[in-house]
């Protein structure tokens, strides 16, 4: 391990190879630590932290965290972060608020400067945060989601697959996968294109998505009858759209805003 002599190392954190730990670097005891990661100067890494291999967080990130949440009394909670994140500067990632609860952070996600990760939250693989963003306690993020900056998101949410969130907007409830969500408040603006391209879908993989967002916002079905319209569809996206849709309970999800013409939305 490359030690910096300012850096303060509990001896009861658990360690292992080639890790970087740069000055006035701070890792608390109950910590465990994988291989191959950087610490940057002033980075602190609080009790009940795991953090996997090839890790690099960058100046001032605090990692493991105490919850701000007021129904928080002590409890033993953790952090667990995978492999490959960057964690840039000013981050928080606050560990879980309930009693052997974990806040859990996946692999190669990107929390760009002073992204905030609250109490017991859920983030995939290859998400990208961008600056300023704040989530709230208990909010899921599956894979591949794109979050722009000073994005504020509600607590209990769920941010669905390859969903693409514009910056600044305002999330109360539930993102579907797939689509752009946008605005504050925010609305569905259509389906990610970009962001389907670049994770390889195919041309008509993208066309049957355009096909389910027609009959999500324009087609006046309620909410039950465009989910079979959908799952009609029968490719595995527009599957996964539909079961998305079964599952966002009673917060629901961001739909289009109403049209000029006075059209209603889904539901």
């Amino acid at each position: 391990m490359e030690l910096h002599a300012t850096a303060v190392v509990s001896p009861a954190a658990k360690i292992g190879d080639g890790n970087h730990v740069g000055p006035f670097v701070v890792i608390e005891d109950d910590v465990i630590i994988g291989d191959g990661n950087r610490f940057e100067a002033h980075a602190v890494v609080k009790r009940g932290t795991r953090i996997g291999s090839g890790n690099v967080i960058h100046e001032h990130a605090v990692i493991g965290g105490t919850p701000q949440d007021l129904k928080f009394k002590g409890a033993d909670s953790t952090v667990t972060i995978g492999d490959r994140n960057v964690i840039r500067e000013g981050v928080t990632i606050h560990r879980g608020s309930r009693e052997g609860s974990s806040t859990i952070v996946g692999d190669d996600n990107l929390f760009m400067v002073y992204s905030h990760v609250a109490h017991d939250c859920r983030v995939g693989n290859e998400v990208i945060i961008a600056n300023n963003v704040a989530l709230a306690g208990e909010v899921e993020i599956e894979s591949k989601v794109f979050i722009s900056g000073g994005v504020v998101v509600h607590q209990f949410t769920r941010l669905g697959r390859l969903a693409m969130i514009g910056g600044n907007s305002k999330i109360v409830q539930s993102v579907l996968p797939f689509f752009v969500t946008d605005g504050a408040p925010a609305r569905l603006r259509g389906v990610n294109v970009v962001g389907l391209k670049r994770a390889g879908h195919t041309l008509d993989e993208i066309r049957l998505l355009k096909d389910a967002y027609r009959i999500l916002i324009g087609s006046g079905l309620s909410l039950k009858a465009a989910i079979q319209e959908v799952q009609r569809i029968g490719s595995p996206c527009t599957d996964y759209l539909a079961d998305f849709l079964l599952q966002t309970g009673p917060r629901g999800f961001h739909r289009r805003a109403i049209e000029a013409h006075g059209g209603p939305e889904p539901g």
